[in-house]
């Protein structure tokens, strides 16, 4: 009985074992089924297509995108170079006569240089060209540098050096052997002639001069600056400065004595300098900046003292065999002192100078407004800065700190006595425009965002509104010119059109009066105008993301003149790029509208469910939004190679091009104000695209972008589930007082005894490090003198105390754009959201796709 029991017990055992087994066999079937279904919607990383579109690759395969005309001084003529596949042309154009002619004839151009230099030269490879127009603009000059070595030429004062014996009796003894160099030729080319002239071997001098002389528009006097003091020079001495710098001969006169180090009158200020190299170069001469009046004799010097401002360090660790430190005086947010400024004018004739009256008590920042640049002179090897004014006025504006009082000003030159001709005056931050001086100085233009939207405003010169020039629910970018005769302002602007992109930009000419408003280069295009001095002519380059740039000359009348060029883009296309998409959503209010671009991997596979990359950068001075075709991929289209749909769009508060409305909408919420707008639109665009998987979003953006990224992780912790962080301010208690305080504002206040204090409260990231709940990885350049790698390391140090895991990398030696380094910034994101959103993680030593089209070098 006990022995069938047990044999029945065993059976029913061996049975529940086996059935037990077969359901752990079903169940694991299932579950591996269920794994491979998903790893076969989920893409693969595709780090060879990504590899393609590198910024050294991309430059092979699309070359000029757009015409920079060089506008000559006779006629409404100008010249450019236009790269394509089959390498650079060079083209002048004569808009009066509607002609376009070849600079020159490559082929006998690369015959010519062949021949003469004895370096083989092709018409598609020749070499790069810095023209200068010469004989009434009918020839042009250029060196070419060959591959034969010649014996560096010495000039006569510089054939022995001196030294010191211990007698000290001093000797001369001749330098060691020549240096060998390669061999320079200065060539001449007529216009239309058949043959190409040699010079001289001269090779174009290094014009050390030019990083520290400032010569008055006349040549007469040059100024510059020497331990942190006003120094000039007569023409003829400066001569013996160019031709040797170390001249002894040369004569330096002093003009002031109280200048020294953060209250200088030029010499820098410690920004870009390490300690040592600020020691080494203290007796150099030094560039001094500011404005001429137009007939030499006055300028005008803006001194600011920043003794009593905090400073602040970083240090080089890769620079050198000692690590280098780098001091400079460095304004944070709500901190009580503030620059204090001056504006000084000095008398050439007189050695004289005096002071504008301006309230130096008063925390406030001050601009001198300049007389325009000729697009004629932008290639011209001296350009003077001149006053706005040629009668004897300087025309300056003031802002207070809290950017909320704006004043425009007019000073005497010879007196100083100053009188406020208009005020602006907002509740959040005013913004501004160059002054425009016109009808013998009459009347100005003065642009401003009073009535919610940027206009232009006609005033005469005593300050008095004369009319509203523009008007209308769009915005007013920038006066190109105005023509006095016909009374016509030209402008570019944004957003007339109702029916497309409003950050499309447009030229339109208008009636002082405010009549006949017109579009000079319509289209659903953004576009580019640049306008000849006469006003008579402009180039339009225009194009979308999703179109080829084309450019065109057109009229004052917005007719087409001819059509230029348009963008090769045939090698491009060749390796099956596809151009990103343009969308309009909407913001999380339900009605704002947003603008963004979707990126797609050209070998998208529609069935996949793709993870969601957003690239942001909040403004609000500008959004990380495309409008034109770039070939800068780097951040967008190449990382969606990899596997990912990459969106970049607008948010409310962002870009300035927009309602005073739109822009402002972060005033007082700088941390915060964007990241609703970056959810909602990316549900929006799931919810229309079935490949993008809404449970996959990651985020990533640089300085700006940087801190807006990590915000949106902690903010939306459950939402966002990856981010790259790089340079970001995540603390704008550290950053630069300019930027935080205009865009988000710090207030103003006056106790009982009359003194003014500035309360600055702002939310940063690392208040909110326990909220992490995804994949973060910070980054940082160790001397990036723009947004200090200190903010990072906060937001790093929060992170460790609330126990989160997160990586962080710093970029030795690297300031705010990462320099060198930035491609290997780029395979340290694409790293980090294979690994978090496609499941895969890198797990070579080698960066292969940095490596392998490396040519290896023998060492």
């Amino acid at each position: 009985m006990n022995s069938k029991i047990h044999n029945c017990l065993s059976f029913k055992y061996v049975l529940i074992k086996k059935t037990l087994l077969l359901i752990f066999v079903a169940l694991t079937f299932n579950f591996s089924l269920a794994q491979n279904k998903e790893d076969n919607t989920t893409p693969k990383p595709n780090y060879r297509a990504a590899a393609k579109f590198s910024p050294t690759n991309l430059g092979k395969l699309v070359h000029s995108t757009s015409v920079r005309p060089h506008w000559l001084k006779n006629g409404n003529r100008f010249w450019y170079q236009y790269k394509t596949t089959d390498g650079s042309k060079y083209y002048i154009v004569d808009a009066d006569n509607r002609s376009k002619k070849e600079l020159f004839d490559n082929e006998k151009m690369a015959q010519w240089l062949t021949e003469m230099t004895k370096d083989p030269y092709d018409a598609k490879h020749l070499p790069r060209f810095d023209f200068k127009f010469v004989k009434n603009e009918t020839a042009i000059r250029f060196y070419v540098t060959s591959t034969e070595k010649v014996d560096e030429e010495k000039e006569d004062d510089e054939e022995t050096e001196e030294t010191e014996t211990d007698s000290t009796e001093t000797k001369k003894k001749k330098k060691g052997k020549p240096k060998k160099v390669n061999k320079v030729y200065h060539f001449e080319y007529r216009l239309g002639s058949n043959s190409l002239t040699l010079l001289d071997n001269k090779k174009k001098g290094k014009e050390e001069w030019k990083k520290w002389a400032n010569i008055a528009p006349d040549s007469s006097i040059v100024l510059f600056s020497k331990h942190y003091n006003l120094y000039w020079m007569d023409k003829e001495n400066f001569l013996k400065a160019v031709k040797n710098e170390k001249d002894t001969t040369i004569v330096e006169n002093q003009w002031t004595k109280d200048g020294e180090l953060y209250y200088s009158y030029g010499g820098g200020s410690g920004r870009g300098e390490t300690n040592e190299s600020m020691k080494k170069d203290k007796d150099k001469r030094k560039r001094v900046f500011g404005v001429w009046s137009h007939d030499s004799k006055k300028f005008v010097f803006q001194r600011t003292d920043s003794r009593h401002i905090g400073e602040l360090w970083v240090i080089n660790t890769t620079a050198s065999k000692r690590p280098t430190l780098e001091t400079y005086k460095y304004h944070m947010p709500g901190e009580d002192e503030y620059y204090k400024t001056e504006l000084h004018v000095f008398d050439m004739p007189s050695k004289s100078r005096i002071q504008v009256q301006l309230d130096t008590v008063k925390q406030q920042s001050v601009q001198v407004y300049r007389e325009r640049l000729k697009k004629s002179s932008y290639d011209d090897d001296f350009r003077p800065s001149l006053l706005l004014s040629k009668k004897g006025k300087i025309y300056y504006s003031t802002i207070s700190r809290d950017r909320k009082k704006m004043d425009i000003c007019v000073a005497d030159i010879n007196t100083g006595e100053t009188k406020v001709l208009i005020e602006e005056r907002f509740n959040t931050y005013i913004e501004s425009r160059p002054l425009v001086l016109f009808n013998n100085e009459t009347e100005m233009l003065h642009w401003a965002e009073r009535s919610g939207w940027a206009h232009y405003y006609l005033y005469d010169t005593e300050g008095n509104l004369k009319n509203q020039i523009t008007k209308g629910a769009y915005h007013v970018e920038n006066a190109i010119g105005v023509n006095e005769k016909t009374r016509t302002l030209y402008f570019s602007a944004h957003g007339i059109p109702k029916d497309q992109d409003p950050y499309y930009e447009h030229v339109y000419k208008i009636n002082l009066n405010g009549s006949g408003l017109k579009a000079l280069n319509p289209g659903n295009y953004n576009s580019y105008g640049d306008m000849a001095d006469s006003n008579a002519f402009f180039v339009s380059n225009y194009s979308r993301v999703d179109t080829a740039p084309k450019s065109e000359l057109r009229n004052s009348s917005g007719n087409v003149v001819m059509q230029l060029e348009e963008a090769d883009l045939s090698q491009l296309m060749a390796t099956g790029y596809k151009f990103p998409e343009p969308f309009k959503m909407k913001a999380d209010d339900g009605i704002t509208d947003i603008y963004g671009v979707i990126y797609r991997p050209f070998e998208m596979d529609s069935t996949k469910k793709y993870p969601l990359l957003e690239y942001v950068y909040p403004g609000p001075q500008t959004e990380a939004v495309n409008k034109s075709f770039s070939v800068r991929m780097d951040r967008l289209d190449r990382m969606a190679q990899v596997g990912f749909i990459v969106v970049t769009m607008g948010n409310r508060g962002g870009h300035p091009d927009r309602s005073k409305w739109y822009h402002n909408y972060g005033y007082g919420n700088l941390r915060d104000y964007g990241l609703a707008d970056k959810r909602h639109v990316a549900e929006q665009l799931a919810d229309k695209y079935d490949y993008i998987d809404i449970d996959k979003v990651g985020i990533y953006g640089h300085s700006g972008g940087g801190f807006m990224s990590t915000a949106a992780m902690l903010v939306y912790p459950d939402f966002f589930k990856a981010a790259v962080s790089s340079a970001g301010n995540h603390d704008n208690n550290i950053y630069n007082s300019w930027w935080s305080e205009t865009h988000h504002g710090v207030q103003e206040e006056i106790d009982d005894d009359g003194n003014v204090k500035y309360k600055y409260m702002i939310d940063n990231n690392q208040s909110l490090a326990k909220n992490l709940k995804g994949k973060l990885m910070l980054i940082t350049g160790d001397v990036d003198n723009n947004v200090h790698p200190g903010g990072t390391i906060r937001m790093a140090n929060e992170l460790i105390k609330a126990n989160k895991r997160f990586d962080f990398m710093i970029m030795p030696g690297q300031r705010h754009g990462f320099g060198s380094m930035r491609e290997y910034s780029f395979w340290l994101r694409a790293d980090h959201f294979s690994k978090h959103l496609l499941g895969v993680e890198a797990s070579s030593v080698d960066i292969t796709e940095m490596n392998r089209d490396k040519p290896k070098t023998k060492s």
